[in-house]
């Protein structure tokens, strides 16, 4: 019987070498003060930065979903690297957190090394963004486990913050302005009800034109990232809310407490052509629970401060808190 190597069984050790040779300059370009070390060890490390009080570290962890799948049959790569940073940096914000490092999961049936390449350097141009140090990460070739051709993609973020700065509910007050802060585009949300009204119901192809682009494009712009802007004006703002999964309509509610109620007026929302066409389809309660709608994040802020948060920022008012029941109202 002849013998049986690794790679006959559908693992390639060489073509992961390739691929850790490949990221090293993109692991490099997110280096930041406080990172010990480089790739390559067994861990990451990261030396606590001085200047806190009591000071507290944050975690998070998140992936893109089912916007995989668009970047698989796009072959477009580059961009949900950044999707993946920026759902977990967005996150420790509204926290008070900042970013500090991260690191990601890739599992796959086969590793394609160039395609992986361009997964990390989206996830470098994330980390980037976010001002925070890409110190590892781990790559899964399991065959068997995923289809060929597919992959899987989880990220995980640590940040630092204030204790004191931790308890953003109880900064808030019944009077307070909410501004949002604009979305890229549908972020990473919702991509199953895309996918299944787009690409099935409507049998759109993902090279049709919309908007002036290539459907593809508009579907897979990279999510925003809010980490210059928190760091800019964290002064002045008395809670955030990252509008991902269950839109405004959920997310707004988690920085309230249980005596007030979040008014939103939306007329005031500037929604984004995409959302505008998927709107003719989608009843407008199930948009506003799926969707960020042109908002990828809620600002709290006390009335004295909302004219230097509009002067610094690409902000705008699109409602205030009163009371009443913990909830969004819509007008």
């Amino acid at each position: 019987m002849s013998t049986v190597s690794y790679k006959d069984a559908g693992v390639d050790i060489d073509a992961g070498n390739q691929f850790v040779e490949n990221i090293k300059p993109h692991v490099k370009s997110t280096l930041i003060p406080g990172v010990l070390g480089g790739i390559g060890s067994f861990a990451g490390a990261f030396e606590l930065p001085t200047g806190y009080k009591n000071p507290v570290l944050l975690s998070g962890t998140d992936g893109v979903g089912t916007k995989l799948k668009l970047a698989i049959d796009s072959k477009k790569f580059d961009t949900v690297g950044i999707d993946l940073v920026a759902m977990c940096t967005n996150d420790l914000l509204c926290n008070f957190g900042e970013p500090l490092f991260f690191l990601d999961y890739y599992a796959t049936a086969k590793l394609e090394v160039e395609e992986a390449t361009d997964v990390v350097k989206g996830i470098a141009q994330g980390c980037i963004q976010s001002e925070c140090a890409l110190v590892g990460g781990e790559t899964a070739e399991m065959p068997g486990m995923y289809k060929e051709g597919d992959f899987d993609l989880a990220g995980f973020c640590v940040g630092i913050a204030e204790k004191e700065e931790l308890n953003r509910i109880e900064k808030v007050n019944a009077g307070d302005v909410l501004l949002a802060l604009p979305s890229s585009g549908i972020h990473s949300n919702g991509f199953s009800l895309v996918r299944k009204l787009l690409l099935e119901k409507l049998e759109m192809s993902l090279d049709d034109e919309f908007d002036g682009k290539a459907l593809k494009d508009v579907l897979l712009e990279p999510t925003r990232i809010y980490v210059k802007e928190f760091k800019a004006n964290k002064e002045n703002i008395n809670a955030l809310a990252h509008i991902t999964g269950g839109g405004i309509t959920e997310n707004l509610p988690r920085v309230l407490p249980d005596n007030l109620k979040a008014v939103v007026y939306k007329d005031k929302i500037k929604t984004l052509p995409i959302f505008d066409f998927m709107s003719k389809y989608v009843e407008s309660e199930e948009m506003y629970r799926t969707f960020n709608m042109g908002v990828g994040m809620v600002l709290v802020v006390n009335p004295a401060n909302v004219d230097a948060i509009l002067a610094n920022t690409d902000a705008y008012v699109i409602g205030e808190l009163a009371k009443g029941e913990k909830e969004v109202e819509y007008k």
